[in-house]
């Protein structure tokens, strides 16, 4: 067994650590310890919210402890009440077995599950042991062991029974935190896992789950807690969202390119404190990054080296590159071979937003002349000899290459086989849509 580190430590200089139970970083630094994280399995891939949790296990199993990802199918059909004020859509058996197969394929990214190591990761389900427990077995051996006043006192009961929620709260949610403190319960019996980490939001039922340990199995007992603080933007929006929603790491649900995006387009703030929880870079590769960035902000040292960090972890090395050609494309650096190479997602995702005249097959097929396809067919100018003066002036590209009035358009000209781009000048772009 290779030397333990403190693994306590390392959370604490990247701004992980929220809560920590008394003892915890004792019993990490005196023996390898099993540790979990649960993960909501109610889609088919983790977001970049799942990402804190996910991170703080990679550092459990870098430190030499044994990580466990919990994938909650029970709880899953259940709904978490912390924060949310309202119910969720409960899940089938099969389609939570679907997403726990996905999930743990993207979590191999991370974890090593395959190795002969003392300290390989484990991927459970908490419906394996919650499925065969009858309700009247359930109240019997774990209810009992906790009061109702007990369960009351947690904020996010208080907050879903309170005056100012609405639609109150059904016994399948006030019982969640029993659910999971018995996962707890079970893992610390059958895993010998010690500790449970989460967000800062779960900190309620995490604990409720080492005094259950504690209530039913002796005061002797020893079960650790630690959470992180929920990670939020410095202009207070919540993190991980965009206009389109959730960033993914699927790829097919948010491609590699807008993925890689997504962090380039963090402020300064965030990026300085994003580059410490999101990589595995060490303290001083940090500090140095921050310091350089400090010097010269508009280079957006930061902001690059967290995006290509965290892209590559996710994604691969082959799939950043692809990102950052495809990034170059809008500053004027790419090439017609690197419009070439796009995906047709990827090159909606790099042109979003840009007008997509539309021009019928059949018209391009019959032979269109230029100045017609740039001024009547799509609006790229508003006259024939608008366009002809800026095809003068070498002011017009056709998919990233400068062109003349005697360039003749044909099906070899579109990408994706549906595609031209043309440019007029620097910045303004039209993706003409072939139909």
């Amino acid at each position: 067994m290779s030397e333990l580190k403190n693994f306590v430590a390392e959370l604490r200089w990247r701004g992980m650590i929220h809560d920590v139970m008394p003892g915890t970083e004792e019993q990490l630094n005196k023996q390898m310890t099993s540790g979990y994280v649960g993960i909501d399995p109610t889609a088919d891939s983790l977001h970049i919210g799942h990402l804190v949790g996910v991170m703080m296990l990679k550092h459990l199993q870098l430190a030499g402890h044994r990580p466990i990802a919990l994938v909650g199918g029970a709880t899953g059909m259940i709904g978490d009440p912390s924060g949310k004020s309202q119910e969720r859509n409960l899940l089938d058996e099969k389609t939570l077995r679907e997403n726990e197969a996905a999930i743990k394929k993207q979590l191999a990214k991370f974890l090593d599950f395959e190795s002969h190591a003392e300290n390989k990761a484990l991927l459970v389900n908490n419906y394996d042991w919650m499925k065969n427990f009858s309700f009247l077995e359930f109240i019997r051996d774990i209810g009992k062991h906790l009061t109702v006043n007990y369960m009351m006192a947690k904020d996010s009961v208080k907050k879903r029974i309170g005056s100012d929620s609405k639609s109150g709260m059904s016994f399948t949610e006030f019982s969640y935190q029993l659910v999971q403190g018995y996962d707890f319960l079970y893992l610390y019996q059958n895993k010998n896992c010690k500790l449970q980490m989460g967000g800062a939001d779960q900190w309620g039922n995490i604990v409720t789950g080492t005094e259950l340990i504690r209530r039913k199995l002796g005061h002797e007992e020893e079960a650790f807690a630690l959470t992180c603080p929920l990670i939020t933007k410095a202009d207070g929006g919540k993190f991980g969202k965009t206009e389109s929603g959730n960033v993914w790491l699927d790829p097919e649900r948010t491609t590699p390119y807008e993925f890689y995006q997504f962090w380039m387009n963090v402020s300064d703030e965030d990026a300085e404190k994003y580059i410490k929880i999101f990589t595995l870079l060490s303290e001083g590769e940090v500090d140095a990054l921050v310091e350089e960035h400090r010097q010269a902000p508009h280079l957006r040292v930061l902001q690059k080296r967290l995006a290509s960090e965290i892209t590559t972890l996710v994604h691969s090395a082959e799939d950043l590159t692809a990102a950052e050609e495809a990034s170059q494309i809008l500053f004027g650096k790419g090439t017609t071979d690197t419009l070439r190479k796009l995906n047709e997602k990827v090159l909606l995702s790099v042109f979003n937003g840009v007008p997509q005249p539309e021009v019928s097959r059949k018209e391009l097929e019959d032979g269109v002349g230029l100045l017609d396809f740039l001024a009547e067919k799509t609006g790229v100018f508003k006259s024939n000899g608008e366009a002809r003066r800026m095809l003068k002036d070498n002011a017009v590209q056709i998919n990233k290459s400068k062109i003349d009035e005697n360039y003749a358009l044909s099906a070899n000209d579109l990408l994706n086989d549906k595609y031209i781009l043309v440019q007029k000048g620097k910045k303004n772009y039209y993706l003409v849509k072939i139909v």
